[in-house]
């Protein structure tokens, strides 16, 4: 049974209600099934696919490479297909997305059966290129069908997503890593594949379908415009590259520096995703209740992220060696702050483009959501890319150290916007108030009348 319910871009936007909408539930399960299958697909990587591809004699730059193109593949893809979301159907995307990933993830467990050297290094390229586009897709228009079909909780509802997140990320690494040493290399794969394969025919059945207008006057060009959008856009980046970079390197650091196991490093990466997806639902729901205090949920989470990338390693300025319950304790508060700064930001993108003209419907949320997926997209090539390469070059502490500086000059460029912001509010509210006084000075004290007229017969 297929549910063709519509929702036009002419429709009002729905008002808070005490009882979900049967479309909505539908919705709610299809966009938490889309982010946990994902998620697992994506972080299972992390704890041994490092290690087993310096075996067959890849380099710790061209590994981050590898775990970057994926995202450089995704920012892409997200801006076409968030441009376009209209003509090809929210819908269709989703299911389309679900089952390129899919199909990509099991055929990525069959790469150790090459030769080693170029030939791994190209394939593996070219199935993370596929699977990247794929999931551009589904992410993309998973995000813009939360913001359509929950207009007024956009923040509570992707914070209860990013539980299913949390989630998928949590069990990814250890999954993984049993999978791996339990069964070889495939396994993981093949399992988590058909897993991301199960929710092709679970969307298609429970995903309503969204018909909707394009317009001709919204583009990423003039959304970019925006310093704030730019702004937030930078402090997008600036997350997703702390993630990137520990994906590629934090493994390796673990088993060199901290006698670690593949298997012991996928539950290390629990204390990450753990305080993310716990924390997730209840920043979302102060980001709702308050959206003044966004802004500075943005401000505090970054300044705190900074500190903790700068102890994870930690930087060899500050003369202490590293340690496992210093780098599990500065993985958890990455975890709360990433948090607390990653859950108002696309709330706030999406009020941004709203103030400055943007029309209220499905083609403006694709925007949104294609240079949200776009920047977290880049971001995740930057991370590990250029963490891979510092890392090779120097440490993973001094690297870890870059990511830190990143995250404090995104808390830094935030505080000097909205204190210069503020302090323009101020100013303009103060210009208003004179102008109304001196109006009122300049009005007459009694009001005008009319002039007797006297008829005379």
């Amino acid at each position: 049974m297929d549910i063709d319910e519509d929702i036009g871009d002419s429709s009002p936007a729905e008002t808070p209600a005490t009882k979900m909408s049967r479309h909505q539930i539908l919705t709610l399960i299809a966009m938490a099934s889309i982010n946990f299958s994902s998620m697992i697909c994506y972080s299972i990587l992390g704890p041994f696919f490092p290690n087993e591809a310096k075996k067959k004699g890849v380099s710790q730059a061209m590994i981050g490479l590898i775990f970057g193109i994926y995202a450089l593949c995704t920012l892409v893809g997200s801006l076409l297909l968030g441009k376009y979301i209209v003509q090809i159907g929210a819908k269709f995307m989703i299911v389309a997305g679900l089952f390129v990933s899919s199909v990509c993830t099991v055929l990525f467990g069959f790469l150790d059966q090459v030769s080693d050297g170029t030939v791994f290094v190209v394939l593996c390229f070219i199935t993370r290129c596929i699977n990247a586009i794929g999931f551009s897709a589904a992410v993309t228009s998973s995000f813009a069908v939360s913001a359509k079909v929950f207009p007024e909780n956009i923040a509570t509802v992707l914070g209860f997503m990013e539980i299913f997140t949390g989630l998928g990320l949590i069990l990814g690494p250890p999954l993984g890593s049993w999978l791996y040493q339990s069964f070889g290399y495939e396994i993981p794969f093949v399992f988590t594949g058909c897993l991301l394969f199960a929710t092709v025919p679970l969307n298609m059945w429970i995903l309503p379908s969204f018909a909707a207008v394009p317009s001709s006057q919204n583009s990423f060009l003039r959304l970019c415009t925006r310093m704030k959008i730019l702004l937030i856009c930078f402090v997008v980046f600036s997350l997703s590259s702390g993630l990137g970079f520990l994906d590629a390197t934090l493994s390796i650091f673990a088993i060199e520096k901290l006698n670690l196991s593949a298997g012991s490093v996928g539950l290390l990466m629990i204390g990450l995703s753990l305080p993310y997806g716990a924390a997730s639902p209840v920043f979302g729901v102060i980001s709702d209740k308050y959206p003044s205090i966004r802004k500075w949920m943005m401000v505090i989470g970054g300044m705190a992220t900074a500190v903790s990338f700068c102890f994870l390693g930690p930087l060899p300025v500050f003369h202490i060696r590293s340690q496992l319950w210093l780098t599990v304790l500065m993985l958890i508060v990455v975890g709360f702050s990433l948090c607390m700064t990653c859950i108002p930001t696309f709330a706030e993108m999406i009020a941004c483009a709203h103030e400055n003209g943007f029309e209220e419907g499905l083609s403006t949320l694709g925007l949104v959501s294609g240079l949200f997926s776009a920047v977290w997209s880049a971001g995740m090539f930057f991370g590990p890319t250029i963490g891979g390469y510092i890392t090779q070059a120097l440490n993973f502490e001094w690297s870890a150290g870059v990511q830190g500086a990143l995250a404090f000059l995104a808390a830094l460029l935030q505080v000097i916007y909205f204190t210069l912001e503020d302090i323009q509010k101020k100013s303009q509210k103060a210009n208003r108030t004179d102008t109304s006084l001196l109006q009122g000075e300049k009005s007459p004290l009694l009001p005008k009348t009319d002039h007797l007229r006297v008829d005379v017969s």
